[in-house]
């Protein structure tokens, strides 16, 4: 039995997963897990005002193929809490900070969710070397807003007022702040030609709660980012009705095999 053991041990690759540990960025103390071994680096970017916890159902799957990497955003989940109106600009400086703070000097993978998007587009056009391929799972958009005018203009309105006012109290979330208020964002060709993936939810609400979760707008928002990651020479997207704003959470096994699938599309 011990000799059995011992040859599992040799052809199954021993993943030990540490528990979040802290660096200093600009000062702040901030929230970083790493594990895994491999030829590339996926550094995960979280939503909105998500923190490292939004890749918990993905995290150890990917730790056992490849190195894997995930934060928390000052002011997120348990990095040091301030309240300020960040800018993308701002997180894909902090972004950048982190890895250097880890001594990450190769190009990673960088695979963002939501508004964490934003963040990784800006990172990708800014920081070029750094960076050997994309994926943006249900990324938001600086079009969402043309999308919602489109359908109801007067509804619209209302909708992007309020979270406009959201935003101004918030502090951190800036979806309104950030990207609807000054676009566009970069895009291909300003992101080098790098393996890219989309991952977007066209999933029907049964009670829409907003105007931009309508069958309408669902059909719209998967065309919109069809369209987007075709623009890439090695653009590739994935539309799933499968799940709604998480398919980390919804679909954990298909998101590892796109981010596989992307870590074999990178040449290097």
């Amino acid at each position: 039995m011990k000799a059995l053991w011992l040859l599992l041990s040799l052809c199954v690759p021993m993943v030990v997963f540490a528990k979040p540990s802290f660096i200093k960025v600009n000062g702040y103390d901030v929230e970083y897990e790493m594990a895994g071994n491999g030829k590339h680096i996926v550094f995960l970017e979280a939503g909105g005002s998500a923190g490292l916890s939004d890749w918990d159902s993905i995290f150890e799957a990917l730790a056992k193929k490849t190195r894997v990497i995930r934060y928390s955003r000052i002011g997120n989940g348990k990095s040091e809490q301030v309240r300020k109106n960040y800018s993308s600009e701002e997180y894909a400086e902090e972004a950048l900070l982190v890895l250097e703070a880890l001594n990450i000097e190769s190009p990673v993978v960088y695979v963002a969710h939501s508004y964490g998007a934003y963040i990784a587009r800006r990172f990708a056009a800014t920081y070029p070397e750094r960076i050997s391929g994309l994926m943006l799972i249900e990324p938001a958009s600086e079009h969402d807003v043309d999308i919602m005018r489109i359908i109801d203009l007067e509804k619209a309105e209302k909708e992007i007022a309020q979270v406009k006012l959201d935003d101004l109290k918030n502090g951190m979330s800036n979806q309104y702040l950030d990207f609807w208020a000054k676009r566009p964002l970069p895009d291909y060709p300003e992101i080098p030609d790098i393996p890219v993936t989309v991952i977007a939810s066209i999933k029907k609400y049964d009670n829409p709660p907003l105007l931009f979760f309508t069958d309408e707008a669902r059909e719209m928002w998967g065309q919109l980012h069809s369209k987007w990651a075709k623009a890439f020479p090695q653009g590739k997207a994935v539309l799933t009705e499968q799940s709604y704003h998480f398919p980390q959470n919804d679909e954990p096994d298909m998101v590892v095999q796109e981010v596989n699938d992307l870590l074999g599309r990178i040449k290097h």
